[in-house]
């Protein structure tokens, strides 16, 4: 008799059964595929989590703004973000959780007006 993949267990039944349960079925493919460096959950979680840091750190009294070069090379993407707010001017904000950015034209060069979420932000107009 074999034993089961996940917990060792003496399998019982069809000759190729791998697992005792579902459950062990489950978690052990979860355990396998947890680590794997391509898996797509990971990586975006991983991105929106930087994007809000960086965004943080940058932004310490409510408004900022950076240039957007700066802001990339340190490892901003601003493709990963987790909802948007247009303001009256028609403006598209992106936002990471509580902190956004919107990008702009100033002098020739491009920046990030980095702004934090306000409660009247949450009234649609």
């Amino acid at each position: 008799m074999a034993d089961c993949l996940n917990c060792g267990e003496e399998l019982k039944g069809r000759a190729d059964k791998v697992f005792c349960t579902s459950y062990c079925k489950s978690n052990f493919h979860y355990q396998n595929n947890k680590d794997k460096e391509d898996n797509s959950y990971k990586l975006i979680d991983n991105q929106l989590k930087l994007n809000r840091r960086l965004l943080k750190q940058y932004n310490k009294a409510g408004k900022a703004v950076v240039r957007k070069e700066e802001f990339l090379r340190v490892g901003f993407n601003p493709k990963f973000f987790t909802h948007y707010w247009k303001n009256q001017k028609g403006e598209v904000y992106l936002f990471c959780y509580e902190f956004g950015f919107l990008e702009k034209k100033e002098n020739g060069k491009l920046k990030y007006v980095l702004v934090k979420w306000q409660s009247y932000m949450d009234k649609q107009p």
